[in-house]
């Protein structure tokens, strides 16, 4: 009979307790988003674990951490000035649950359809955006995208170059585009390019149903690698006779949460708040631009709905010790105290 001293003693595998298991996903995502912090260069592989562990920390927590990278990579003074026009309004055949330019919705919103501007009268209103302040024009048409509009195209494209030689930046939003469209506008002397997921995949069937999440994915591959960027963020814009026209807008505390989430996993962008500012309260403005946000849509409207003018914007400024950003001169700051940062890591 085997002595049961000499016995070996099988132990069961400890199991960490719920409160243990808390405590080490804080630890991590602590971790997380101090090396996220600390990087000295942007990154291009964040997992989704990662941006959740960032985008979910204590607010105050995070609007400070993002101060501190703003201030690494930009002149924290500085907030660029865009003005958008869209230069072609309304009968557009897609069916964005938020948009007042559907066809589908156009008796609810009483938008009229209108032809694509030309060229002259949109030059003419860039230079107004110029003699106001702005330095990058941004110009939108209703449709759903470029595909058989050589001559919209070629319009278009004579508008980019004759914004660019205002020694402006110009931005497009055009719908969907293929590859060699993107290296056209490029070539014309696009600076960006912006093209708005929308919503999640999980929502998006929810939210449009004449196109695809992996559609806007596409688009997004294309004006990539034309070398053509841009990071807007947008809020909800209730209007009166589209689908959404009752919902209630987003709290602001998810859109700061956004903004610095967003400097943090992107400290070399710029970012432009967009969509829903005219909502915001000078103070909340204030908090959005030190935790990251950059570049403002100022003027007489954004496409269809309200925008901060330029008077306004520029009084806020005044008050709050705001400089518009120069055109594409967006230097990153010097990395001071960087090296004690990271070594307080180790």
């Amino acid at each position: 009979m085997r002595s049961a001293v000499g016995a070996a003693v099988r132990r069961t595998p400890h199991q960490p307790s719920e409160f243990e298991q808390d405590g080490q996903r804080e630890q991590r995502a602590r971790r997380i988003l101090q090396v996220a912090v600390a990087a000295t260069a942007p990154r291009h592989d964040w997992t989704r674990e990662e941006i959740a562990a960032i985008y979910y920390r204590p607010l105050m927590e995070l609007a400070y951490q993002a101060a501190k990278v703003h201030r690494r990579f930009h002149d924290p003074s500085e907030v660029q000035l865009c003005t958008l026009m869209n230069i072609k309004t309304g009968g557009c055949s897609e069916d964005c649950s938020y948009c007042a330019q559907s066809t589908r919705y156009q008796d609810g919103t009483g938008l009229e359809a209108k032809r694509v501007e030309s060229v002259e009268s949109v030059l003419a209103a860039a230079r107004v955006a110029k003699e106001k302040g702005s330095t990058r024009f941004c110009m939108g048409a209703a449709w759903r995208d470029m595909r058989g509009r050589k001559n919209s195209l070629r319009n278009i494209k004579a508008m980019v170059t004759g914004v660019r030689a205002l020694d402006m930046e110009v931005c497009v939003t055009l719908g969907m585009i293929d590859d060699e469209q993107a290296k056209e506008l490029k070539e014309a002397g696009l600076t960006a390019y912006n093209h708005n997921v929308d919503t999640s995949r999980e929502f998006y069937p929810s939210v449009i149903s004449t196109r695809t999440y992996d559609e806007r994915l596409k688009t997004l591959g294309h004006v990539r690698d034309a070398g053509i960027n841009s990071f807007p963020v947008n809020a909800l814009v209730p209007i009166k006779g589209t689908p959404l026209g009752d919902r209630t807008p987003i709290e602001f505390t998810s859109m700061l949460r956004t903004i610095a989430a967003a400097r943090i996993l992107m400290p070399a962008t710029i970012i432009r708040i967009a969509a829903g500012r005219k909502t915001m309260a000078e103070e909340q403005q204030a908090l959005c631009f030190m935790a990251g946000a950059n570049a403002i849509f100022t003027g007489e409207k954004m496409l269809t709905t309200e925008c901060n003018g330029w008077d306004e914007d520029a009084a806020m400024f005044g008050r709050w010790g705001l400089e518009p950003m120069k055109s594409f001169q967006k230097a990153a700051q010097p990395e001071q105290g960087l090296a004690g940062d990271v070594a307080g890591l180790a």
